[in-house]
């Protein structure tokens, strides 16, 4: 980790800027990619199958038996862990679910809003260097709750053509509809346009590494809605003399195995704990099965020194991380004050890895300085939310003059007309 003591703020947008490829140097990739998808569907999605994923495969479609098959070579005692984290998440987005609204503006007009399920669904899985089942949970379990109707995943087979047993166990689980062996820009593209197998969506879900980011932005130039933008992910600590050297280190490093090109950045007013972190990192590392990968990451991670409280707030809230630890002898100052972030975990004993997996809340969160402006994934993300009005003789009597006048002002008498035509027979 570099460490940089007391930055002027001049220097922060360097200190923050995330180890990604401009989405200039992708686009041209995903543009072609999505361009010839969208031409010959199926066929152009086996081609970059095959260049991508280095498998030729006779079907991209989940069989039923494939997802039997591998239900049973999941061992029990990581379904019941499954099933706790599913009973965590359900518990915590259903809670999520709001009341119709409605309310009478004026004596004789009813106004209502209520939320509808987005009905077709495209969920992206990562399953690159590591299958990520648990997003699965994270995606389809709230989707469930709002009752979308049809929900299509995609995941990238290994070189023999399938996919981890874990993730295919949650997805029947969880209720998605139809499953794809498809990664990378080609599923997005899939879900974009629709293919022979394909079902084209209304919205996209899910994380990705820097080229699967840039084609769901890209998605949207198509029509198609996304989550947010979440690509690499990242972590911001922001600790004490009063936080656990060892617990910040293992924090750090949970973050940084997921890609080389993900961040982690510890913020301190202690020297002390910035020694005894980076220390600390270097022991736990040499234990890692991925200690390779996060060994990469670890070159784009900034340890900053930071001595006065209210700055180091500025400094977090400018980096406006996907997941924050708060760690300090006053961490109600930071709670109360943050407002760019994605996800939040407080206290000493509230790991980042908790909100991956199990304590409820969703990991699919916004990346990239998205949070001064995304959500992370949440109920109303499957809804939408449709207003209903209903106006009775004596209220349009009451509100009638007001909308003449409004649209003559605006210079569109259709408009009026169709106000004036009613209160004339009303009169």
């Amino acid at each position: 980790m570099k460490t940089i003591e007391n930055p002027s703020k001049q220097d922060w947008q360097a200190i923050i800027e995330r180890p990604t490829q401009k989405v200039s140097d992708i686009e041209s990739i995903v543009t072609e990619i999505f361009s010839e998808i969208s031409q010959d569907g199926d066929k152009a999605i086996a081609k970059y199958t095959e260049k991508f994923d280095g498998v030729v495969l006779d079907t991209m479609k989940v069989s039923t038996l494939e997802i039997e098959e591998a239900a049973n070579q999941v061992p029990d005692n990581l379904k019941v862990a499954i099933g706790k984290a599913k009973a965590n998440i359900e518990k915590f987005h259903a809670a999520q679910k709001t009341k119709k609204v409605e309310v009478e503006t004026t004596n004789g007009v009813l106004c209502w809003q209520e939320k509808r399920a987005i009905q077709k669904i495209g969920l992206y899985i990562p399953g690159g260097t590591a299958p990520l089942f648990s997003t699965v949970l994270m995606l389809a379990v709230p989707a469930q709750i709002a009752g979308c109707k049809e929900i299509v995943l995609c995941t990238p087979p290994n070189k023999e053509g399938k996919i981890a047993n874990e993730i295919l166990y949650a997805a029947q689980l969880c209720g998605v509809t139809k499953i794809f062996k498809v990664g990378g820009i080609q599923a997005i593209a899939g879900l974009t346009f629709g293919t022979q197998s394909i079902p084209k969506v209304s919205k996209i879900f899910g994380p990705g590494n820097q080229f699967v980011t840039v084609a769901k932005q890209l998605a949207t130039k198509h029509g198609i809605a996304i989550d947010m933008p979440a690509g690499p992910s990242e972590l911001l600590v922001i600790a004490d003399a009063s936080a656990n050297a060892s617990y910040v280190a293992s924090d750090l490093l949970s973050q940084a195995e997921h890609g080389a090109d993900s961040q982690v950045i510890l913020v301190s007013d202690t020297k002390e704990l910035l020694a005894e972190v980076a220390d600390e990192i270097e022991k736990q590392l040499l234990e890692l099965p991925r200690k390779e990968i996060a060994t990469q990451a670890l070159q784009n991670a900034k340890a900053v020194l930071i001595e006065n409280r209210e700055e180091a707030l500025d400094f977090v809230n400018e980096y406006a991380a996907e997941h924050l630890i708060i760690a300090t002898r006053n961490n109600d100052f930071f709670i109360d004050n943050i407002t760019n972030a994605g996800s939040v975990f407080i206290g000493n004993y509230t790991p980042e890895s908790a909100g991956d997996y199990a304590s409820g809340t969703n990991h699919t969160l916004p990346t990239n300085g998205f949070s001064k402006a995304y959500s992370g994934v949440n109920l109303d993300s499957f809804l939408k939310s449709i207003t209903f009005q209903k106006i009775s003789k004596k209220g349009l009597l009451n509100i009638g003059n007001t909308i003449e006048l409004m649209a003559e002002a605006e210079g569109l008498q259709a408009h009026k007309n169709a106000v004036s035509i009613r209160l004339k027979d009303l009169s």
